[in-house]
């Protein structure tokens, strides 16, 4: 018996490649990483990191609901930054979203994301 079900919203982008916005298991939801997209166009949101953060967090809240979670259930985020000099602006939207619940968390420095992204963001949530 397959305990898996996979999350699609649409409301957040559409995955760009063989991969699902995120998967239900065992009362756990494992999102895929979340990027700034719009969800019409599916191109990153003009406005620099600011905005990209906050694209991004919206993105995410519509995959958890999806998935009958929510940003308090988060217990777990890793954010993928290409500049962490960007790490304050970032941070403090960041918090904005996630502040009275404090999911534990990883942030890094990457090179590069998918379609010239600044930020990339993934959750594990309870359902």
């Amino acid at each position: 018996m397959d305990e898996r079900e996979q999350v699609k919203s649409k409301n957040s982008p559409a995955a760009i490649g063989p991969y699902s916005q995120g998967m239900k298991a065992r009362g756990f939801v494992f999102t895929s990483g979340i990027l700034p997209l719009d969800v019409e166009s599916g191109e990153v949101v003009p406005g620099g990191i600011e905005a990209e953060t906050r694209k991004t967090l919206e993105n995410l809240k519509a995959v958890l609901e999806e998935a009958g979670a929510s940003m308090d259930t988060v217990v777990k985020t890793t954010v993928f930054i290409t500049k962490m000099e960007e790490f304050a602006v970032m941070n403090g939207i960041y918090n904005e979203y996630f502040g009275k619940s404090l999911p534990a968390r990883a942030t890094v420095e990457v090179s590069a994301l998918a379609k010239g992204a600044q930020v990339e963001i993934e959750a594990v949530a309870l359902a």
